[in-house]
């Protein structure tokens, strides 16, 4: 599924009207047509509501009356609460205010506050509200008169169906401008855009649906939107197949340097969540300290025994094994656990300068990398970075809440940089790609807000790249079923409480049902 800017969306609009000459009032009258089908879809026993429709003098408006006169024509109470007087309307919106004078569709101008006071006793016993006050173009702040409005909706504790966008929403980073309107559902039109996916944007969207409003294919292949959805369909062509005849030399050798003291859960989550996406071996590199508590808690996974250093910590002194441990491998997995000592952050600069495998980089990986983020640019092999929003922070010298603000254009940014896949982990994980493109995961849920599955997550997309999934779209099945899996156990034991070690258990089966169509 597509998503796109404000900017591409209006670009696209613009195309289909002067270039293709589909008129913009048909535009229009398709996506009132499809949002009344959503509305319906979505809402009980409509017909014995009452409807409001607010709508402010734009094309967003215009959207609202088209959808006023079907409801009308359909016998149902509507009333259209116009934010402006009818003098200050045009074009296509103007034209559709006119159909509803016709058919006598009450319309009632309330322009101002005092107009509000007069009929908000009215507004107070509404069933669902039509939002059509503000469209994708928002680029300021709301507020005085609308951000009223928008909160006396919100607080009426009654359902919102939200015209293309949830009124105040910002379409590209998600963020609400000073206020916007919670919505239960949201007809978008043509595309979905980029804010109604990530949080908090999708908190305000509700349950999104696409109206096709009649743009051709070819505009939105001319214009390019470099966002994507993740969706099953995505994710299923592209998951790795295996032959009947296949063994455990054919499934990829990931190689695994994670843990210390402490830490060694996060290894064996790492090393055991490849093996079940399907790696074939696994082997973890750990001092000696650790090997035999990894033993145990890894038991399909083999260990290559590293001298120790200070205190048991990766030191220098384990590059020569790690260098021979590295030969014949499909992919190293490189930092969950490991700490962050100066000895560790040598070995863990030199092996990645020195790396001919493809690496996915986490955790304390990423901690010791930030101090010299420089270096991520000069590897020779491709890289995923699975950072979350602080440790993304640190790589990008800014705050994490600079980081949460645009979360899509701080991926892309990283991406960029750095030549690297960046994962950026958080509600609507962001994939972003070096050259530009970038998905949004939908899978997932507030659940997962529990130590371990960071590591769950690595191991997932290293043990898919052992098996030959290049790394980019390894990173892309690998949120996915990360979070579908997360869901499945949302589903059936509640909404928290279980653990990263049960979203790994839950991994095979969800690959099951990718294949079978029904994750």
């Amino acid at each position: 599924m597509l998503l796109t800017t404000a900017k591409e969306m209006q670009a696209m609009d613009r195309a289909a009207i002067e270039s293709f000459g589909l008129p913009g009032r048909v535009l229009m009258e398709n996506a009132g047509r499809g949002a009344v089908q959503v509305l319906v879809d979505h809402f009980e026993n409509i017909g014995a509501r009452r409807i409001a429709v607010v709508a402010g003098r734009g094309n967003n408006g215009g959207d609202g009356f088209v959808i006023a006169r079907y409801l009308f024509q359909k016998g149902m109470d509507v009333r259209v609460y116009l934010l402006s007087s009818t003098d200050r309307l045009s074009g296509n919106a103007a034209e559709n205010l006119q159909l509803l004078t016709r058919l006598k569709v009450p319309v009632i101008e309330m322009p101002d506050p005092p107009a509000f006071d007069k009929h908000r006793s009215r507004l107070s016993t509404v069933d669902i509200w039509i939002d059509a006050m503000l469209g994708t173009g928002l680029n300021a702040d709301v507020k005085g008169f609308y951000k009223t409005l928008i909160d006396f909706i919100n607080a009426s504790g009654k359902p919102v169906m939200a015209v293309d966008i949830a009124s105040g929403l910002n379409a590209d980073t998600g963020h609400p401008c000073g206020a916007a309107v919670r919505a239960q559902v949201t007809a978008t039109f043509a595309f979905a855009k980029r804010g109604q996916v990530v949080y908090p944007g999708s908190a305000y969207t509700g349950r999104l649906e696409v109206v096709d409003i009649g743009i051709p294919p070819f505009i939105a292949d001319q214009t390019a939107p470099a966002g994507r959805l993740l969706t099953i369909d995505h994710i299923r062509r592209r998951m790795p197949e295996r032959g009947m005849n296949a063994h455990k030399g054919d499934t990829g050798h990931l190689l695994a340097v994670a843990g210390s003291a402490g830490k060694t859960g996060a290894a064996a989550m790492t090393a055991m969540s490849a093996m079940r996406i399907g790696c074939g071996l696994v082997t973890l590199a750990v001092s000696r300290q650790l090997n035999s508590v990894l033993e145990v808690q890894a038991v399909e996974a083999m260990t290559a025994v590293l001298p120790d250093g200070p205190d048991g910590v990766l030191s220098m002194d384990a590059l020569p094994a790690l260098r021979r441990v590295m030969h014949k491998k499909s992919c190293l997995a490189l930092g969950p656990g490991l700490g962050t000592a100066v000895e560790t952050r040598d070995v863990v600069m030199q092996v990645l300068q020195e790396s001919r495998l493809p690496v996915v980089l986490d955790a304390d990986g990423l901690n010791i990398v930030a101090a010299n983020p420089s270096a991520l640019a000069s590897l020779s092999v491709e890289t995923v970075l699975t950072p979350h929003p602080g440790e993304m922070a640190r790589l990008m010298a800014t705050s994490t809440a600079a980081v949460q603000l645009d979360r899509i254009g701080c991926a892309c940014e990283a991406a960029r940089a750095y030549d690297a896949h960046v994962v950026l982990k958080g509600a609507g994980t962001v994939v972003a790609h070096p050259d530009g493109r970038f998905f949004v995961n939908p899978t997932g849920n507030p659940g997962m807000a529990s130590g371990g599955m960071g590591d769950v997550l690595t191991g997932v997309i290293a043990g898919f790249i052992a098996q030959g999934v290049p790394p980019g779209r390894a990173a892309r099945i690998g949120v996915y079923l990360h979070g579908a899996a997360a869901d499945h156990l949302a589903d059936g034991m509640g909404p928290r409480g279980y653990l990263a070690t049960d979203v790994m258990a839950a991994l095979p089966r969800q690959i099951q049902d990718l294949q079978r169509g029904c994750a």
